[in-house]
């Protein structure tokens, strides 16, 4: 069953890629890229990990309103595209990881600098 549901999540998160880049006209999801799809056993529900180009707040918040507005467009068009009962529910949160990782690497790069000056 966990090979099933690891196959329907990449499936899943393939084709809310090319919705977001074919049909989706809403300018606030331009720079959301979708990083990872959790499904409920019962696929009933689909959590949808997304990440943005830029830290900027007020962008974030923009890009998480247009997901809201074109969640129920991008669920139909999901249906439309995959051979399952029923489509699943999707909720959308922010990919953390992204921003973790780039703050990891603004850090090594100071410390880098502070090497470099030191030696100087």
């Amino acid at each position: 069953m966990k090979h099933r549901k690891g196959r329907v999540e990449g499936e899943i998160l393939r084709e809310l890629t090319k919705i977001i880049r074919k049909n989706i006209r809403d300018p606030r999801v331009s720079n959301v890229t979708f990083t990872a799809v959790e499904c409920s056993n019962d696929f009933s529900y689909a959590t949808v990990y997304y990440s943005l180009l830029t830290e900027d707040e007020q962008a974030q918040k923009e890009a998480e309103a247009g997901l809201e507005k074109a969640k129920g467009t991008m669920r139909h068009l999901l249906g439309q595209s995959l051979t399952m009962y029923k489509v699943p529910e999707l909720i959308f949160k922010r990919d953390q990881s992204v921003i973790y990782g780039s703050k990891i690497d603004r850090l090594l790069a100071d410390l880098k600098k502070q090497e470099q000056d030191r030696q100087n």
